[in-house]
């Protein structure tokens, strides 16, 4: 009888019943006056992807938005604190000595919710989201952009892209039409209009479909405004559509193309002209008809009929435009079986003009 009585306290001395109030309190103090530790629907903040080091790209993304956010909102100021001492002014000494000191151990713990940017689990591998209070994303991340696109300055080794995000909200084709009837109202609705293209990126979930989300939104701007219009070479507007995981991030950009779609490393390139850049432009858009595009150019490209002969003919024409009128070599452009015809009668005329010599 006495040995079923020894071994409750063998069972009672192991580590791993023990461990695990630890690990609770850890995880509690993680989330505890730190706000929202996760993306998750309802924030507002700019979604970063960069090249494998994700620590030291939230270093850069703290400086850079700091060094502009300071410029166009003024420095950092924590107005909570003070409506918090205010509030104890009409109590008595003693009752305001013992807030204080409460507030004095909170400060801590608010002093997370309280920043302007703050770095949040976005639940992809090199993607960083920082979310922001009181800021505008879209507003900062275009100054940016603009900045360096004027400059040509590099700012950052590690940021690829920087995307502002307007809001957040469930990755469910239902709940995401809910959202969007009224968050894409300010850019769309009449009496404001717009050429828009759509970007779609989905990351860690597979129960979305491309096509479906981009009809449904594309159907959505075309009933605030029957004048939307879609443009993939040169829109106004650019509704960008990021899913992670369960979260769907969305925005509406302008001068996607231009700052070569937010891409901090492009756009410190003096590369070519926006201008030059439009034949491109539908091969890197993010809808189905773009896909399309792509497709068709590959298809040129093994079609000699169709891709090779046409560029055959720039170097022909310009030669031609020097003796020949304009209207004659527009009449060569057109067809494409003319500028072969003529080279096989040059070809023969001179292999007749050397038998008769």
């Amino acid at each position: 009888m006495a040995t079923p009585a020894q071994q409750p306290p063998q069972s009672s001395g192991g580590k791993r019943k023990g461990k695990a109030p630890y690990v609770q309190a850890k995880r509690a103090r993680r989330c505890d006056g730190g706000g929202p530790r996760q993306l998750e629907p309802g924030l507002q903040g700019i979604l970063i992807t960069c090249n494998m080091n994700e620590r030291k790209c939230v270093e850069e993304a703290y400086s850079l938005l700091n060094e502009y956010g300071d410029d166009m909102y003024g420095p950092e100021k924590f107005t909570d604190k003070e409506q918090q001492s205010s509030g104890s002014e009409g109590e008595d000494d003693d009752m305001e000595a013992a807030l204080k000191k409460e507030v004095g151990d909170i400060k801590a713990s608010t002093e997370m919710k309280l920043r302007r940017f703050q770095s949040v689990e976005s639940g992809a591998n090199n993607v960083v989201f920082i979310r922001t209070l009181g800021i505008e994303p879209e507003k900062l991340v275009h100054h940016i952009l603009q900045d360096m696109y004027k400059t040509k300055k590099k700012k950052t080794r590690v940021i690829l892209r920087m995307l502002p995000i307007s809001g957040t909200c469930k990755a469910f084709l239902e709940d995401m039409k809910k959202y969007a009837e009224t968050f894409l109202e300010p850019w769309f609705k009449a009496p404001n209009k717009g050429t828009f293209q759509i970007v779609y990126k989905s990351r860690n979930n597979s129960h979305m479909n491309r096509e479906e989300v981009i009809k449904e939104l594309a159907g959505i701007v075309g009933s605030l405004n029957s004048e939307n219009k879609v443009d993939l070479t040169n829109p106004q507007y650019t509704v960008v559509v990021e899913i992670i995981k369960a979260v769907c991030c969305l925005s509406v950009v302008k001068d996607y193309m231009l700052f070569r779609k937010y891409n901090l490393q492009e756009v410190v390139k003096s590369g070519k002209d926006p201008s030059q850049l439009n034949p491109k432009q539908p091969v890197q858009g993010g809808n189905g008809k773009e896909a399309k595009l792509e497709s068709g150019d590959k298809s040129n490209q093994h079609h000699p009929a169709e891709g090779t002969n046409n560029q055959q003919l720039v170097p022909e024409n310009k030669e031609l435009g020097q003796t020949k009128p304009r209207s004659e070599t527009q009449v060569v452009n057109e067809g494409g079986a003319k500028p072969e015809l003529e080279s096989q009668v040059t070809e023969r005329s001179e292999s007749n003009e050397n038998d008769l010599s």
